[in-house]
């Protein structure tokens, strides 16, 4: 944690052109977005959240999470959310190669039908993009991580990170996992309301 900023730096968007970082708009618009679901009771949070606000969401979604608890995956697109692939068991790319990378991120598209595609770990070898990009993957990374996985940050920690540093266009990160339901539920629907009386939108990828 200590060496990620909350905010990603403008250097790092341009060392990397072709990853999604946030979405250039002068409107009041906000992106948020959750990885590592679904899960049973937080992602059920998370949409029941995001319904009082009339906000709609990215989900990057764990294939083997989908093939467990399709009902939730379903009730996400239900829902009107967006839905991207995070590999079938959350992989690592520093520690893959790319081709069993890319056999895992095959398995997760069996049932998630979606070319948006966040690496865990916000990490990627430069073949493992390449790979993606031939198959017209769109790699979303970010604009403000919440750090809300983080069980040395507080809840209020966490929602002043996003309230501090999000802006028009800004893909925000949150997730919808076990390891990070305490901050997350303190922070989102603080950081929905924050947002709301700001007048911003929260729209899907």
């Amino acid at each position: 944690m200590k060496f990620t900023p909350v905010k990603t730096p403008e250097v790092a968007k341009r060392l990397f052109p072709k990853y999604i970082w946030d979405i250039k708009t002068d409107e009041k618009i906000l992106y948020l977005s959750f990885d590592d679901g679904p899960t049973p009771g937080v992602t059920e949070f998370v949409l029941d959240t995001l319904n009082q606000y009339n906000a709609k969401a990215t989900f990057f979604c764990i294939g083997n999470n989908v093939d467990k608890y399709p009902e939730i995956y379903n009730r996400i697109l239900d829902d009107g959310h967006a839905v991207g692939n995070h590999t079938q068991h959350h992989l690592n790319a520093w520690k893959h190669s790319a081709e069993v990378y890319m056999e895992d991120v095959a398995q997760a598209s069996n049932k998630i039908n979606s070319k948006l595609f966040r690496p865990p770990y916000g990490k990627l070898k430069l073949a493992h993009g390449k790979s993606l990009t031939s198959l017209n993957f769109k790699i979303v990374m970010w604009d403000v991580l919440s750090f809300d996985w983080e069980s040395d940050i507080s809840p209020e920690t966490c929602l002043a990170n996003v309230i501090a540093k999000a802006t028009k266009g800004s893909i925000v990160v949150f997730h919808d996992s076990i390891k990070a339901e305490r901050n997350m539920r303190y922070a989102l629907p603080k950081v929905l309301k924050h947002f709301s009386e700001l007048d911003y939108n929260f729209l899907n990828l």
